[in-house]
């Protein structure tokens, strides 16, 4: 009896200290069932880009994949592993090798609200002959990934026995972000004749990234260079690698050369505003972005508008109004708040974030909080004028804001008729298998 007395104590003082872990895990599956449940309803669960896609027999449910997201994409639902915000996915597949019953494979979802991805087989090679696409682009995320796309198509290419001419180049390189860097460093390792063109800076993409956002969080190796041993590198950090990466291997990059046509046939033709360049092979690396997404309402071309911010430290004393609810808008709206004397508002069409990552989610509501920051949800820009900016808030209440800069984070329209004009094949539901 005295013996079932004390194993009946034992057993509470277990249930007693297992308890609060048990409190936690239930707070964790109840928050990543509401973000489940809020992202499905605003269609955001299946990312059109390479994403988890979970096989619900074989999971189960030891959260392993969770805890090794590091964009907080996934969570246990209904004691299975779950998307709960597929619009944060970037691709890591860090999932897939966190899973230890192999419950988890990676795939591209259905192309819809805009997002379509081009098809390419397993060499990066597009339906057209010579034409590859690496990087953000194809639909896979991550620096790593598109340095290793890039190196990996121009080492598909150097394996092909290519013509030998002196009137065109071996390999023309489309985008001068880490793709088309990771490619260019490949080709003159191999020994090709090749060329990039780079519509902005070298850079590509990273150029909109705020400043001093980590950009890498891996070690990569590039041909010539070596390895990037960076635990963690920031945007200006990496930049300046760039650059001084091109000057020591002397890359052949053109910068403020916006390709406009790439025509396929014998050769390729690859048409800018001022001239015509001519290739056997082409790589595409220009990423997703694309021209920034415009609002067309009037006065959106006044110089006070602006599409991206470099560096928030040179606002200050300044009213100032931010566009747009994705992480980008938030991360600049957080900064420029953050400098003396600047007054922020972002305004945001709908009634409460739903795709921030935990960092910025937390940031901004602190912000919000201690009014150093205003979010207007649910509204949208009217009109923008010299000193003003007009904004229909929620009950259709029209609001005029005091203004001196606007900064528009819409996104960028996608280059999908650019690929479509030059003949690329983009994927159906019947390639997603095959090209995953």
């Amino acid at each position: 009896m005295e013996t079932a007395i004390t194993f009946t104590i034992f057993l509470g003082l277990i249930a007693l200290l297992a308890l609060p872990y048990w409190l936690k895990a239930r707070r964790r599956q109840q928050h990543a069932a509401d973000t489940h449940r809020k992202s499905a309803g605003a269609n955001l669960l299946e990312p059109a880009t390479l994403h988890p896609r979970i096989d619900l027999l074989t999971c189960i449910g030891c959260g392993s994949c969770v805890r090794a997201c590091p964009e907080d994409v996934l969570g246990i639902v209904e004691g299975r592993a779950a998307i709960v915000n597929g619009a944060r996915c970037v691709s890591h597949g860090v999932c897939l090798e966190a899973c230890p019953v192999g419950a988890i494979t990676l795939g591209f979802g259905r192309p819809k609200q805009g997002m379509e991805i081009p098809y390419y087989d397993d060499d990066l090679q597009t339906n057209i002959p010579g034409l590859y696409i690496v990087g953000e682009l194809g639909g896979i995320g991550l620096i790593k990934n598109a340095f290793d796309q890039g190196i990996r198509a121009v080492e598909h290419i150097a394996a092909q026995r290519l013509p030998v001419s002196s009137d065109r180049y071996d390999l023309a390189i489309i985008g001068g972000g880490p793709a088309g860097i990771g490619s260019a460093l490949a080709a003159q390792a191999r020994g090709l004749r090749y060329i990039v063109l780079e519509q902005y800076e070298l850079g590509g993409s990273l150029l909109h990234y705020p400043r001093e956002k980590v950009v890498l969080t891996s070690p990569v190796e590039l041909p010539l260079y070596g390895k990037l041993r960076h635990s963690e590198i920031g945007k200006e950090e990496l930049l300046l690698l760039f650059e001084g990466i091109a000057r020591e291997f002397k890359l052949r990059v053109i910068t403020q050369e916006k390709v406009e046509q790439v025509i396929p046939d014998a050769e390729f033709s690859i048409r800018t505003a001022g001239s015509t360049y001519r290739a056997t092979k082409v790589i595409l690396a220009t990423g997703r972005r694309g021209s920034p997404k415009k609002l067309n309402v009037p006065g959106e071309n006044l110089p006070k508008v602006l599409y991206r911010l470099i560096e928030s430290e040179s606002y200050h004393d300044q009213r100032i109004l931010v566009v747009g609810g994705g992480d980008s808008a938030v991360e600049a709206a957080v900064g420029l708040a953050r400098q003396k004397g600047n007054e922020v508002v972002l305004s945001y069409r709908r009634e409460g974030f739903i795709r921030l990552k935990e960092k910025n989610t937390r940031n901004i509501e602190e912000m919000m909080k201690s009014g150093e920051l205003r979010v207007m949800f649910e509204s949208e820009v009217i009109e923008i004028q010299r000193e003003n900016v007009l904004v229909r808030e929620r009950g259709n209440v029209l609001r005029t804001l005091g203004n001196d800069h606007v900064f528009i984070f819409a996104g960028g329209e996608l280059p999908s008729e650019f690929l479509k004009k030059t003949g690329v094949r983009l994927r159906t539901a019947d390639s997603e298998s095959r090209a995953a």
